[in-house]
């Protein structure tokens, strides 16, 4: 048997933006997913997912027919067989020997977080699937889901790291995040999926007339998140942030469409709309967000790496 892993991701700074070439600080969260592949005398895969509660929420079965997989069962709105059908075709588009010999797999995967996170359940099976099959992960998620990459980074990453795109290629750079202040950082689950593919499509569709100086100014944002030493300061890099973002993507800050009276600092990661925010304040700021039904909050040493 042969097991692989990779972490969840969050991306700090550079949401949108860093599709752009802006530099992005991102992070790998102590949340992941596992896959495990053995091999069996029966061709073709037969997959089961398991969520983080150790129960199944997929299962399937897919064998080769003129060299492209297909599923053994036809089930009716299967949007994961669909997409996972897409990523093993990917895949094998990539590596042309695989499956040449006829060998059978039986593959488990184990999330470690609800896939309704956004912590990058398709990100960390792209890169599981990628360090199975030895081919590369940025070139296997540009087939399949797309998006800048970042996520695949930090499935491989184990410190924050600084990500940016040069000439389309990515730039990968371990970096120090740790804030002193980080016992007043937490993340709070909005409650419902944000579709990346969707969040990218409406930053793209935005007219683009100062890109350039957006990609200049939240790199420089980067930058200072990464020397902030204290608590104040850091409010007000992501109030920059916010409204930065706020004008790129034509759409109101989380906190002014959702919590206008919170007295704290609130940061949207990723896709605007939906997973976690990051927000500033103390346990007591915690029980806000409580009363609004936001039940799901992780403290910052308890999400990142």
């Amino acid at each position: 048997m042969k097991r692989f892993y990779s972490h969840g991701k969050l991306l700090i700074t550079g949401e949108y933006a860093v599709l752009n070439g802006a530099k992005a600080l991102a992070v790998p969260t102590r949340f992941g997913q596992e896959m495990q592949v053995e091999k069996t005398e029966t061709p073709g895969i037969t997959w089961l997912s398991l969520d983080e509660t150790g129960s199944i929420w997929f299962e399937g079965s897919f064998i080769l027919k003129e060299n492209k997989f297909i599923s053994k069962e036809e089930k009716p709105n299967d949007h994961t067989g669909t997409r996972l059908l897409e990523i093993l075709n990917a895949a094998k588009d990539l590596n042309n020997e695989f499956f040449s010999d006829g060998q059978g797999y039986r593959i488990t995967t184990k999330l470690e977080f609800n896939r309704n996170w956004g912590l990058g359940s398709s990100s960390t099976l792209v890169n599981n699937i990628a360090n199975w099959l030895k081919i590369d992960a940025y070139k296997l998620l540009e087939k399949t889901f797309g998006g800048s990459g970042y996520d695949i980074a930090a499935a491989q990453q184990d410190v924050a790291f600084t990500y940016q795109l040069t000439q389309g290629q990515p730039s990968v750079l371990k970096t120090h995040f740790e804030p002193e202040f980080k016992d007043s950082l937490f993340f709070v689950y909005l409650n419902q999926k944000q579709n990346s593919r969707e969040a990218i499509a409406h930053y793209r569709n935005q007219p683009k007339k100062d890109v350039g100086i957006l990609v200049d100014k939240i790199s420089g944002l980067t930058e200072q998140f990464l020397k902030c030493e204290n608590l104040d300061e850091f409010q007000l890099l992501i109030e920059l942030h916010e409204t930065l973002i706020s004008k790129a993507i034509n759409l109101p800050k989380i906190k002014t469409s959702l919590f206008p009276d919170f007295s704290g600092s609130i940061k949207s990661l990723g896709g605007w709309g939906g997973d976690f925010i990051l927000v500033t304040g103390t346990l007591e700021a915690q029980q806000y967000f409580r009363n609004k039904g936001y039940n799901i909050i992780i403290p910052y040493s308890k999400m990142i790496l």
